[in-house]
């Protein structure tokens, strides 16, 4: 019976209802402003107290809803994308886990119960990239496994390190001798699960999971979970001088790297997983200069509008039977309109225009830059990847929806309800959540006052960015011509700026090295020599040699009998 029970069709509602539960906490904590901490003493080591906490704050409680809506829309467009695949409840149960897992990461202040959400993201992603079960599937399951599990050794050392203040909750933690090894420690623990550099490498290789398990586990949870972490433990690690300029070169590097290599991407899925690299390096970049509310702002209308562009890919990839590629596509206006409007809305907010969700956070965060003194060359870097991603947001646009057709003519086109219904609601709060959360939630921002300039320079670099892809971009089939032409910079670009070999290949390469002529020289050398197989062998030959020399006497027969023996019988021993 068990067997028979759909369980992805209900999976979709059972999440509309845990959303509509939770209104209730969130709503009651964003209008008074305030957080609810519970406690359990489970049991304690001399002075050193294990609890269970819970903390139910409006951070944590709208960055909850946002998950649970953005997973009831993924599992009900996985409904049809997956309708073909016979282990589609398998796949929705591990859907589940990560959004349970999740929720654990959310509400969990505790440093060591921490770890259950943590490495429980961990294991469902490493299961989710592999679904498919095939080469390239597992390889970039290992890429991601093995590069989170450099955050997981680094959480394990943080909780070490903090070990000699008495607790480990994270809203009580002071300055201590070792603090600065748990700032450090906690802060490579966020940059490996939100992929900043050099652990950029395993987010485009996890693309190779299906576009649902893209679209909520690669946009909006698990690389933002880094993000969230770094919220969390904000008031204690900006104790240190080097956090802050740090993190901030750190997510600069990161989204320069991401938008070059953006541009010249031909595969749908690793645009936008660079495009979800870039603007975690802008949620980095506003925490590296002191705007931790900015850059949870920008991450919650990150998280909808990043699900809804995945969600969109998807319907494309589903309608070209599974093909991401960009070239292959075209004029998806007139056969997939609302897909394309949809498209359309999702990248007008990925690029900051005016009046969607994605202008009210990246806008706030430039002008906030602006206002307060930093660093000119890294604030000027920051401009350069906004114009960045407004290039290759239109250019990936034009290949789509306004360029023309270059697919098979025999392609059945269907929007049916349950791809368009995700997309519809998505596409609303991608318009709509920026101006509500600003209004409602209390970000603790405070008025900036700039120069008109100022004020628009953000609107002109992505208008300049816009308009340098349109021109790039022309009808006699030679899009992208003069980005390509170069064949190092466009291997380069292709390679992440070469840091998929400088970080992944390079080294792996050694040991590699190392295990390929060990199982040469040793396994199937030496081993081969020695073993009882190969004496055996040996033993036979020579005992057949001397018995053909030899004259056909019985003692000689019986000789050899207890040679042989006698070798067989060392052997054992």
């Amino acid at each position: 019976m068990l067997l028979n029970f759909n369980i992805s069709k209900i999976a979709s509602g059972f999440m509309w209802l845990m959303f509509i539960v939770m209104l209730f906490p969130t709503t009651y904590t964003v209008f008074f402003n305030q957080t609810i901490l519970m406690e359990w003493n489970l049991m304690y080591i001399d002075s050193s107290y294990i609890t269970f906490s819970l903390i139910f704050d409006p951070l944590g409680l709208m960055f909850s809803c946002a998950v649970l809506m953005i997973s009831a829309n993924v599992l009900k467009f996985s409904t049809i994308y997956m309708q073909e695949d016979k282990f589609i409840n398998r796949f929705t149960l591990l859907v589940c886990l990560f959004v349970m897992s999740m929720n654990l990461l959310i509400f969990l202040p505790h440093l060591m119960m921490l770890l259950l959400g943590w490495d429980g993201l961990g294991i469902v992603s490493f299961i989710l990239v592999i679904y498919y079960q095939n080469p390239k599937s597992l390889a970039a399951g290992m890429v991601t496994a093995l590069t989170n599990r450099i955050g997981d050794v680094m959480l394990l050392l943080a909780i070490a390190w903090t070990l000699n203040q008495g607790h480990w909750n994270i809203l009580h933690m002071w300055e201590t001798n070792e603090f600065m090894y748990s700032i450090l420690a906690i802060m490579l623990a966020a940059m490996t699960k939100s992929a900043q550099m050099p652990f950029s490498s395993w987010l485009p290789a996890a693309m190779a999971a299906p576009t649902p398990v893209s679209a909520l586990v690669h946009s909006s949870t698990l690389v933002t979970a880094g993000v969230f972490l770094l919220i969390r433990f904000y008031p204690f690690m900006s104790l240190s001088w080097w956090f802050s300029p740090l993190l901030l070169f750190v997510a600069v590097s990161t989204t320069l790297m991401a938008g070059l290599s953006a541009m010249t991407e031909c595969d749908m899925k690793k645009i936008i997983a660079l495009s979800t690299l870039s603007q975690l390096g802008m949620m980095m970049a506003a925490m590296g200069l002191n705007m931790m509310y900015l850059a949870y702002f920008h991450m919650i209308t990150h998280a909808l509008f990043k699900a809804l562009l995945f969600v969109c890919a998807g319907s494309f990839i589903h309608n070209h039977m599974h093909s991401q590629d960009l070239r292959w596509m075209g004029n998806m206006s007139n056969q997939m309109p609302t897909a394309s409007s949809c498209l359309i809305i999702a990248n007008f907010a990925l690029a900051g225009i005016p009046f969607m969700s994605g202008f009210y956070s990246k806008d706030m965060i430039i002008e906030a830059s602006m206002f307060y003194p930093h660093n000119f060359i890294m604030f000027s870097l920051i401009l350069f990847a906004v114009g960045l991603t407004s290039f290759y947001s239109v250019r990936f646009m034009i290949c789509v929806v306004w360029g023309p057709n270059n697919c098979n003519p025999f392609i059945n086109i269907d929007e049916s309800n349950s791809l368009t219904t995700p997309m519809l609601t998505l596409a609303s709060m991608s318009v709509l959540s920026g101006a509500l959360i600003i209004w409602a939630a209390p970000l603790k921002q405070e008025v900036l006052v700039i120069p008109l300039f100022l004020k628009i320079m953000p609107l002109i670099l992505v208008t300049l960015g816009a308009s340098f892809a349109w021109m790039m971009s022309s009808t006699n089939q030679k899009t992208d011509s003069l980005l390509i032409s170069p064949q190092m910079i466009h291997y380069a670009s292709c390679s992440m700026w070469f840091l998929v070999p400088l970080s992944t290949q390079l080294t792996m390469k050694l040991p590699m090295y190392i295990a390929h002529n060990y199982l040469k020289l040793t396994d199937q050398s030496w081993l081969e020599m020695l073993s009882g197989q190969n004496m055996y062998y040996t033993s036979k030959k020579t005992s057949n040699m001397l018995m053909s020399f030899s004259s056909p006497m019985p003692v000689n027969y019986l000789i050899m009998a207890l040679i042989i023996s006698l070798t067989g019988f060392i052997i054992m021993v």
